[in-house]
């Protein structure tokens, strides 16, 4: 109740001077505002803030078909990109045919852009394939759904969500290349490619070629090792242990312990041959066996040529060097039996391939031999001079064989016909059959000899010498009998002879005083006989004349 005053007076009052005034009576506004509703009031501000802002960062909904939702959760499982995270899964149920999951996933605000034709998703959990070790952070935090945005300008809302994460992403800089080879060994997808022992790549993917004849293997070097892809660079299996036993000895390769249990692809440049401009995207290369294949000198160098031999070839094997005192000049490519008609015998044929023009240089280092021509006249030359195939051991241990090129100048004369096809090239026996010949002609000689008279003869000189021992033996016994005392006695009166000189020579002997005074003697008669003679020579008259007298 308000009670208001106008400030009038009722008349009655006014003419008696002593009454009170009157209040008047006012009913409360509909309209009055009490502090209790503020609290209400702004909860209500606020959630209707909250829903119009959470109504207006809302993004695209999704949908993504898995084969198995392993570690997915509604309302839990995030979907980052670059580890950020840019939705959430909010839905996972079965598809009507019970084969796959499908996932419903919510996208943030500003994501409409990434939702192209060729954006990948996938489940990123603790995982282990070809040596990669991914997803360790799941462990403790739970599994989430990786994103990779495309480049693709078509939107899509609706993806296959793949089985294992991919190996690139569109962040991951370098090319991709294609590699033809015989086999896939033991190659995977996600097989490592090293560039001098350093993983610079991985394999994409492989498929065999439509005729069955080889497979095609996708890889990519990441940047800045795609560089070194050139036109001279080779590709070669760097997989697991590659052991070579062989007439050269055992050879162990591999690139690192990752490719002894995974595998792996190597490249590298010839040596010799610097950097060149980079080769396109998607340039197809040969891979090859091992490195030995890759930087083996093409075929246009080598000469195809066959070798005759008359002994056992075992230990030799499809490969084996051929070389020129130590020096590489090719390998054996082929082993075979064949028979000579004309000669009615059987011989072993053994293909080579000659590569002869690199083999012999200058002191500067140039190649003598440059042409075909060069190289066919130089062999001819040397091959007339004795220069001849041989197998030698190469490899004690294991016994393999090579073939060797040397000179032997007591060779039977020989010469190349290059008309055939391929041509023949001369051959002279092995060590070992050498060694085997000339034990034979000593197994013959020995068949040779009289052994039976040489063993009666022995008989006989045995006979004699026993005899001879028998004389010396009684020969010994005499001696100790007989001659012995009288040795003793004999060495007794020469020791007292011995004595008696020493005594005579004695320097206080007598007879070393007589042989002084006559020593004196001797001296003054050898005085005076001087003294005669130099008179006589002053004067010689006096011989006849008799000395004057004074």
């Amino acid at each position: 109740m308000y009670i208001q005053d106008n400030g009038s007076k009722p008349a009655s009052d006014t003419e008696n001077g002593d009454s009170l005034p009157t209040a008047n009576v006012t009913p409360p506004s509909r309209f009055a505002f009490s502090i209790v509703w503020v609290i209400p009031l702004v909860a209500a501000l606020i959630g209707i803030w909250l829903a119009w802002k959470a109504i207006s960062e809302r993004g695209p909904v999704i949908t993504l078909v898995f084969k198995s939702a392993e570690g997915l959760e509604p309302g839990k499982t995030p979907v980052k990109y670059r580890d950020v995270e840019v939705g959430s899964v909010v839905d996972v149920a079965l598809s009507e045919d019970r084969a796959s999951v499908i996932v419903t996933v919510q996208m943030r605000d500003g994501t409409d852009d990434w939702l192209v034709d060729d954006t990948r998703f996938w489940i990123v959990r603790p995982r282990v394939v070809a040596g990669n070790i991914s997803g360790l952070s799941t462990l403790l935090s739970g599994s989430y759904i990786g994103m990779d945005v495309g480049s693709s300008t078509e939107r899509r809302y609706k993806f296959n969500g793949l089985d294992v994460p991919p190996i690139l992403t569109s962040d991951l800089q370098g090319r991709q290349f294609t590699l033809k080879g015989e086999d896939l060994g033991s190659l995977d997808v996600g097989s490592p490619i090293y560039f001098r022992h350093i993983a610079v790549g991985r394999v994409l993917g492989f498929e065999m070629d439509p005729g069955g004849t080889g497979v095609t293997i996708e890889i990519f070097v990441e940047a800045p090792y795609d560089r070194f892809v050139t036109a001279d660079t080779r590709f070669w299996h760097a997989s697991g242990l590659d052991l070579t036993l062989d007439a050269n000895g055992i050879k162990l390769d591999t690139e690192s312990l990752m490719t002894i249990m995974l595998g792996g692809i190597a490249f590298s440049l010839p040596p010799g041959k610097g950097s060149s401009e980079p080769v396109p995207e998607n340039t197809t290369f040969t891979l090859y066996a091992n490195r030995s294949a890759a930087f083996a000198p093409p075929k246009t160098e080598q000469r195809a040529m066959v070798l005759y031999f008359d002994e056992t070839v075992r230990g030799l094997s499809v490969g084996a060097p051929l070389e020129f005192r130590g020096l590489p000049a090719g390998e054996v490519t082929g082993i075979r039996g064949e028979w000579d008609a004309d000669n009615r015998r059987f011989r072993i044929a053994v293909d080579v391939n000659l590569r002869w023009a690199g083999v012999i240089r200058d002191r500067k280092g140039e190649l003598i031999a440059t042409t075909p021509e060069a190289v066919e006249a130089q062999l001819s030359r040397m091959v007339e001079r004795g220069l001849r195939a041989q197998l030698r051991t190469g490899n004690l241990l294991a016994g393999q064989l090579y073939v060797a090129l040397d000179f032997f100048p007591k060779a039977a004369p020989a010469h190349l016909d290059w008309s055939q096809d391929p041509p023949e090239f001369p051959t002279v026996p092995g060590t070992l059959q050498s060694l085997s010949e000339r034990a034979e002609n000593i197994v013959k000689k020995l068949e040779n000899l009289p052994l039976d008279q040489i063993a009666a003869d022995l008989r006989q000189a045995l006979g004699s010498l026993n005899q001879a021992l028998n004389s010396v033996e009684r020969l010994a016994s005499n001696l100790d009998h007989e001659l012995i005392p009288e040795m003793k006695t004999t060495i007794v009166d020469a020791r007292r002879t011995l004595n008696e000189a020493q005594n005579t020579l004695a320097a206080d002997s007598p007879l070393q005083h007589d042989a002084r005074d006559a020593l004196n003697e001797v001296s003054r008669a050898a005085r005076s006989l001087r003294v005669l003679l130099d008179y006589l020579e002053r004067h010689p008259e006096s011989l006849i004349m008799g000395k004057e007298r004074q």
